[in-house]
């Protein structure tokens, strides 16, 4: 969520499509902590550690709610393969499903930047799509831009190469969340 504050305007949405999500956190600990505490902003956050023990143990765990949180600015509708809608609102966010999500923002035709699709009514609504968050959205706006030359994998943006076709490292899940965390440890320590 941090990663694409900046792009969206106060009262805007962000909608995450996450395919492989099954869990909040990267491990146990911080997915159980995550639903303990939700998505509720800094403020609420730092509080909630201030009285929790097990939250101040875990500062990966503080991080990652601050991260998470849209900080009441805008709403995140969270469109995952595998939590339920009870478990997304839990945390804060707001539940579509991934299927119909994905018949109204087809993947496959987006591209990095600014989109416009067409409702059934004849409506257009232009959205920012962003396939990679991890790439970060402080990189330069040419780097979204298209080029003439598109013939290789990847395009140069100044001395910085951006894939085409990019695609998460294993067990990562890709965009959007873990497919399996990489560890399980034990939450008691």
């Amino acid at each position: 969520i941090y990663r694409t504050r900046m792009a969206i305007d106060d009262g805007g949405e962000l909608i995450v499509l996450a395919p492989w999500v099954e869990t909040f956190g990267e491990d146990d600990c911080i997915d159980l902590l995550i639903r303990k505490v939700g998505y509720v902003g800094t403020p609420e956050i730092m509080k909630a550690m201030e009285n929790d023990d097990e939250l101040k143990s875990n500062l990966s765990a503080v991080a990652h709610l601050i991260h998470g949180s849209s900080e009441g600015r805008f709403s995140v509708t969270y469109c995952p393969g595998k939590l339920t809608k009870e478990e997304v609102e839990s945390v804060g966010y707001k539940y579509s499903d991934l299927e119909k999500m994905k018949q109204v923002y087809n993947i496959e035709t987006l591209k990095d930047g600014w989109n416009t699709r067409t409702d059934e009514d004849g409506s257009e609504e232009e959205f920012y799509y962003i396939s990679n968050p991890a790439l970060g959205l402080w990189a330069h706006p040419s780097r979204f831009e298209e080029e003439s030359d598109t013939s290789d994998a990847a395009q140069k943006h100044g001395d910085v190469a951006i894939s085409s076709n990019q695609e998460a490292s294993d067990g990562s899940g890709g965009v959007g969340g873990w497919k399996k965390p990489p560890r399980k440890p034990d939450c008691t320590e």
